[in-house]
């Protein structure tokens, strides 16, 4: 029996799709992403209260933070989906993993986002990470806005972070805003367009809105609320701001060339609620995806695809989660609709929205918005589930692991526990698998880095129950093997992923470049032939 459809009216989807704003968060580790998570949440009330992100004893974590590791180590390692309603706008913040071992989690969530907000710490400016997120998101060519965190701390000058923006990541910075001092003499920042000052207010660690108060460059008061010295090189900045940089140019921000950026400190409230109001008028709605049939709009006919799996959300219900961005149309749980891969038909009768590991039921759902399906083994990354039978998405790229690690179990009874830890971890993304030919029982795990294996290790054994000991090995490289079939199977050294192709492990680009030498007849790839390297 097919559940019924309900049409919906153009107006009505158009009004739905217009209102959306799906946007992920990036930075370098300690730029302070997580706090202007939460004050996001806070200023788009839901949450009522900010709480502490640092993990000390008796504090909140952040609402995005739901493994007991990213609670312990105060840090975000896995991706969360996060909705609120702000001025009239339906709000999807996609915060990612700032650790640079989680790159390849965050790529497949920037798939998902329309936007994104590069956040800077003041005092460092652009860091290793913030350029390898950054890149990704070039290749994306998705908008980039910018908020310069901890303007109440010891900052580098704002026109030498401008630049360091526009040298080192290609991109022209633009000012709405300016900070007026930095450290103990940060006053508050200066609205470009509106020609207002905006007072900041020390706060109790952020337990309530900072308050605001508006006056011109040219009121009397301004000396008398920042300081004489402030005031006089606040009017000289921003005069060399209006005569030498560039303004803003809406067209040139939609197309990834300029990005807005804006100052402030997240910790004490700072600049977030002006950031936000200013967000939800600048950043774009859902556009057109590309697939294989060619633009998907999002007026088409419901679509949705898999970007994200994740086991174990909830102690609750111990099931697997699949997120979902809607790509086009309607969404109605319950309704029936095509997994395109395998042409398996799905009733999608368990949907939820998410908060981290909390979840609703949803009815209804539209492109931009982020869903969780429950998953019943039958999706990976970069699935399509859709109305049309035929619709499918480029493959989704995956990062090459550069650390490899042995894994064997202490306990030998707990075996299936374990394959299905490893099986389900794998699929999300963690690791990476690869089996040995030789007979040898235990696999080697890859990852970008080796938090990875932490984590993977913690989740075995709190999600599982499976304690597991791991091993660094000498290994630095992977490639995939080609070639002739036979002469690829008469080339013994070599391990299979977990979709059975041959890989090759080397301790150094010496032992692989010696190796291709010797074996012209077989090519060594970075990635599958089926798969993009970022």
């Amino acid at each position: 029996m097919t559940a019924p459809q309900h049409p919906m009216p153009s107006a009505q989807l158009d009004s739905e799709i217009a209102r959306r704003r799906t946007f992920a968060i990036i930075s370098h580790p300690d730029a302070g992403k997580t706090t202007i998570t939460e004050k996001l949440l806070l200023y788009g009330g839901a949450i009522q209260e900010a709480g502490s992100v640092t993990a000390r004893e008796g504090t909140r974590h952040t609402a995005s933070d739901w493994m007991s590791i990213e609670q312990q180590r105060g840090i975000s390692i896995s991706s969360s989906a996060l909705t609120f309603e702000y001025q009239g706008r339906h709000v999807n913040l996609l915060d990612t993993p700032g650790h640079q071992d989680f790159s390849e989690d965050t790529y497949r969530t920037l798939t998902a986002a329309d936007s994104a907000l590069m956040v800077l710490d003041a005092a460092r400016g652009v860091q290793t990470q913030t350029e390898k997120l950054f890149a990704v998101c070039r290749n994306r060519e998705i908008p980039i806005l910018t908020f310069i965190n901890k303007m109440d701390r010891p900052a580098l000058d704002p026109f030498e972070l401008l630049a360091q923006v526009e040298e080192t990541l290609g991109i022209v910075a633009v000012p709405l805003t300016w900070p007026i001092g930095d450290g103990p003499d940060f006053k508050g920042v200066y609205d470009l367009a509106r020609g207002e000052v905006l007072v900041f207010e020390r706060t109790a660690r952020g337990k309530h809105r900072a308050p605001m108060q508006t006056s011109g460059l040219s009121d009397p008061r301004l000396g008398e609320l920042v300081g004489a010295d402030l005031a006089a090189k606040l009017q000289q900045d921003v005069e060399l701001i209006t005569g030498a940089l560039e303004h803003f140019d809406q067209d040139k921000f939609l197309a990834g060339t300029l990005t807005p950026v804006f100052f402030g400190s997240a910790m004490n409230n700072f600049g977030i609620e002006h950031f936000l109001h200013n967000f939800v008028e600048l950043a774009p709605p859902p556009g057109p995806v590309e697939t294989n049939l060619g633009e998907r709009q999002p007026t088409a006919p419901f679509s949705g695809f898999i970007f994200k799996l994740q086991a174990n959300m909830s102690k609750q219900h111990r099931d697997r989660t699949a997120y979902m961005r809607v790509m086009s149309g309607h969404f109605e749980r319950g309704m029936d609709v095509t997994h395109t891969r395998t042409g398996r038909k799905l009733r999608l009768s368990q949907a939820h929205t998410l908060f981290a590991q909390d979840r609703e039921k949803v009815e209804d759902a539209y492109p931009g918005d982020i869903v969780g399906l429950v998953n019943p083994g039958v999706f990976q990354i970069g699935d399509v589930i859709s109305l049309d039978t035929k619709l499918q998405l480029p493959s989704f790229p995956r990062f090459t692991p550069e650390t490899f690690a042995t894994i064997s179990l202490r306990d030998v009874g707990k075996r299936k526990a374990f394959m299905k830890g490893l099986t389900q971890l794998a699929e999300e993304g963690v690791v990476q698998v690869f089996y040995p030919t030789d007979g040898a029982r235990d696999p080697y795990l890859g990852a970008v880095g080796p938090l990875q294996f932490e984590v993977f290790q913690a989740r075995l054994a709190e999600e599982y129950g499976v304690e597991v000991e791991m091993h660094i090995t000498g290994y630095q490289l992977v490639r995939w093997l080609a070639g002739d079939a036979g002469e690829v199977s008469r080339f013994a050294r070599h391990v299979e992923d977990d979709q059975g192709r041959p890989v090759m492990l080397f301790r150094s680009s010496y032992d692989l470049d010696y190796t291709r030498e010797q074996h012209p007849e077989i090519e060594f790839l970075p990635l599958p032939r089926d798969l993009t390297k970022v």
